[in-house]
């Protein structure tokens, strides 16, 4: 097994304020990466908007960034092939953080209480290699942002750019175009059905706590197709992607250290979005949710009644030493569905600024006794 990391930026963690847009060497050896539960815990600032109450989605105006809340994501996932039906899956991600709320006061092109922060990563399933590279900036004088007519949303020149109008619930298409030293992609994505609002119209709560949330809509099947480089080899490829945008202030409980997020496209033509977030110290306590999209676009809205999740395996990373579930059992009793899920490749670890994996996964098993197979991604933090 191969893995390559190259990261083009080195993060100040005393001082996120301070980044503008970086050059710098890898993170010093031994550098702890920031803690995703202090990114994404509780906020009881006044001065941030809460996810508290449904509201009326707009479109294409929500996809864009909401400021008044502390923290956002635009995150793309996928599974591609070539002609040779070579494996790859992809990643692409742009976080929004604000430091404070409001606007600046000051007029300098140079103030901004924004900050950027971009992902990108690709898995060769067949050398079993895993690319990462993160970028960040501020949200000044063009260097990274997000707007959302036409969509647009960039950290230098790793960018979203809109390619048709994205003025109906069931459009949306998008260019996707980032590069590194070693790897980079060049996609198409297009909508194959309308979003998807997870939880109560798109308020999916978190935990028991009011504001305890976050707005949250996915496009669970992309139609992708475009290029890949790895080193100096171009891979034409086609496949599926997921898109999720979330906005919240506060999505962790303080006796919530992390959280497993799973989305699987199946091949009956259904998708599956599913999360647990784990408690401290009682796993009975873990809040799970998930949103099952049928083959015709219906949505069914799964409680915790409706969901185990039971990991198969484990694998300590090599890096960070972190013990990863690395297999899974997932059984939907509403639904009468039992998959064991496994990655495609076992180190998957984006070992960043923000330690987490982030992977590939493939899904074998049931449905009402008939056989039912997929492929998806899977987010692990907090391990």
């Amino acid at each position: 097994m191969i893995f390559r990391a190259v990261t083009s930026c080195t993060l100040i963690v005393s001082a996120i304020a301070a980044i503008a847009s970086c050059s710098a060497p890898d993170r010093p050896t031994g550098a702890e990466p920031l803690s995703v539960k202090n990114f994404l815990g509780s906020d009881t600032s006044a001065d941030f908007a809460r996810a508290e109450r449904v509201i009326p989605f707009q479109f294409p105006r929500d996809h864009g960034q909401h400021p008044e809340f502390r923290n956002e994501w635009w995150y793309i996932t996928g599974n591609l092939s070539d002609s040779a039906d070579r494996r790859f899956g992809f990643q692409f991600t742009l976080f929004r953080n604000a430091l404070s709320a409001g606007s600046p006061d000051h007029p300098s092109r140079w103030a901004t209480r924004q900050t950027y922060l971009a992902h990108i990563a690709i898995t060769d399933v067949q050398n079993q290699s895993f690319y990462t590279d993160e970028r960040f900036a501020r949200g000044a004088l063009g260097l990274a942002g997000v707007e959302h007519e036409p969509f647009r949303a960039w950290l230098e020149d790793w960018r979203l750019i809109q390619s048709a109008p994205l003025n109906c619930a069931s459009c949306f298409a998008i260019g996707l175009s980032a590069s590194a030293g070693e790897f980079g992609m060049e996609l198409d994505l297009e909508s194959t059905r309308p979003v998807v609002l997870h939880g109560d119209s798109g308020l999916s709560q978190k935990g028991d706590a009011a504001g305890n949330a976050s707005y949250y809509y996915s496009f669970t099947r992309l139609k992708t197709r475009g290029k890949l480089r790895l080193g100096d080899e171009y891979h034409q490829v086609h496949g599926t992607s997921w898109l999720d945008h979330e906005w919240s202030t506060s999505s962790l409980q303080e006796d919530q250290v992390g959280w497993d997020w799973f989305s699987l496209q199946l091949s009956d033509d259904s998708d599956l979005m599913l999360f647990q977030l784990r408690h401290r110290d009682d796993p009975a306590k873990n809040y799970l949710y998930g949103t099952y999209v049928g083959a015709q676009g219906a949505l069914k809205t799964l409680a915790p009644r409706d969901i185990a999740i039971t990991p198969t395996e484990t694998w300590i990373s090599p890096v960070s030493g972190a013990n990863y579930p690395a297999g899974w059992k997932i059984e939907i009793f509403a639904l009468g569905i039992s998959m064991l899920l496994e990655p495609v490749l076992e180190n998957q670890e984006m070992n960043l600024s923000f330690r987490y994996w982030e992977g590939a996964v493939q899904a074998s098993g049931t449905r009402n006794g008939r056989r039912l197979s997929g492929h998806g991604y899977v987010e692990l933090t907090g391990y």
